[in-house]
């Protein structure tokens, strides 16, 4: 059995931003040889974007980058110059994999269509992530996720009732959608493996985060009833939401859904005389004056540090769990155990932790290889080593302006 189930698998990432190359990582973490496609000329957005190390901006400093480019060799590659199509072809010869990230027409621009792909790799996988799609009537809106995270409904129904939506924070459905793209590629092998068959996958970014929308658009196509704002509210549970506590900004979420965690809940807060008040008394009524409810949990838990709340609460099974910040997150003891922040050393940046896999394989885990790379850090390797390019050839492409 290999170390790693992609040894082997060798992949093209002509990506962009969030959803292709960072489903590609996870090709890369588990032993492909994945090769990372940009230029100088339209630096990767990622690259442009904060936080940087040491607060410096710089495009090799994005810790936003790195974090999604990991364990891949990085080349330059101008798609403004003649001969770019002629050398990205032979990448394409040599991959099983090729991932993009763009609307209609760019990779055909490129002399990149799957069509052109095929004629030099008849066995290779081909996918193209975008907003919605390579077909339809709104195949060409661009955008990123924030734009889809609107237009799939999530910010409509994200926010407090009585003000405007809320901009989940990130491109909320990048984060969906690149599990898919992960999925799809290792689907893709798969059938390869099996077929010596290739194929193209065509994924709309827009129908792959309505999978997580299914519920409200499921109750607006039976019930006509359109899902509102509801701020940290649950239809189902009451008490339910992020309470004040000790320190500054220090919450703690609870959850209340049933009589038994209610019992539960009060004796954890000592059965003061207003949890025997009949308006509280079962969860309709708790429901009709969660308003006086909330009053009266924030007015408990704000004595007591988050963590406290969380764990007086989930040892008499409620529902909690503490607001963590940043700084929180990293010295988790469970994260520390398993361990899920790893250090690597970046050629510009140097030591910088990583986030692992949130999964353990057994017989063959997910590995970090190197850092992420520099902007054409690996050049010289890719072309030479892994195409079979000579010096000269690669000194003339350099001096021609085709590798960027």
């Amino acid at each position: 059995m290999a170390k790693h189930i992609f040894d082997g698998i060798k992949a093209v990432d002509f990506g962009w931003v969030g959803v292709g190359p960072v489903a590609s990582a996870y090709l890369a973490g588990h032993g492909a040889t994945v090769v990372r496609v940009e230029s100088t000329l339209r630096p990767e957005t990622l690259r442009t974007m904060g936080p940087f190390k040491d607060g410096v901006p710089g495009i090799n400093r994005s810790v936003f980058f790195t974090g999604a480019n990991a364990d891949k060799y990085g080349i330059t590659l101008h798609f403004g110059h003649h001969k770019a199509t002629e050398v990205a072809l032979r990448l394409v010869k040599w991959a099983a994999v090729v991932t993009a990230g763009y609307t209609p027409g760019v990779m055909e621009r490129w002399g990149l269509s799957y069509e052109e792909c095929c004629k030099v790799n008849p066995e290779i996988i081909v996918l193209n992530t975008c907003m919605q799609g390579q077909t339809g009537p709104h195949k060409l809106y661009r955008g990123y996720g924030v734009q889809m995270g609107a237009l799939s409904g999530f910010y409509y129904v994200t926010g407090w009732p009585d003000r405007e939506p809320t901009l989940i924070f990130g491109a909320y459905t990048d984060f969906i959608n690149l599990r898919y793209t992960a999925f799809l590629l290792m689907a893709a092998l798969d059938y390869r493996r099996r077929t010596g068959k290739g194929q193209y996958i065509d994924q709309s970014q827009f129908e792959g985060a309505l999978q997580f929308f299914a519920p409200p658009i499921l109750d607006y196509v039976v019930n006509k009833r359109i899902m509102e704002r509801m701020g940290n509210r649950d239809p189902y549970a009451a008490p339910h939401g992020a309470y004040p506590c000790r320190g500054e900004d220090r919450w703690c979420v609870i959850a209340v859904f049933n009589d038994q965690e209610w019992h539960s809940f009060c004796k954890v807060i000592g059965n003061p005389e207003w949890t025997r008040d009949p308006k509280f008394a079962t969860l309709s009524a708790r429901k009709e004056n969660e308003d006086e409810l909330d009053a009266f949990v924030a007015e408990w838990t704000k004595s007591y540090a988050p963590e406290q709340v969380m764990v007086m609460m989930q040892a008499e099974g409620v529902a909690a769990g503490a607001v963590q910040r940043a700084e929180d997150v990293h010295s988790d003891p469970q994260l520390k155990q398993r361990p899920h922040f790893i250090t690597m050393t970046h050629s510009e940046i140097g030591p910088h932790i990583y986030q692992s896999r949130a999964y353990k394989l057994s017989k063959t885990p997910a590995e970090h290889f190197r850092a992420a790379p520099c902007i054409g850090e690996h050049n010289e390797y890719v072309y030479k080593e892994l195409l079979g390019m000579s010096d000269d050839e690669l000194a003339d492409l350099m001096a021609e302006g085709v590798l960027d």
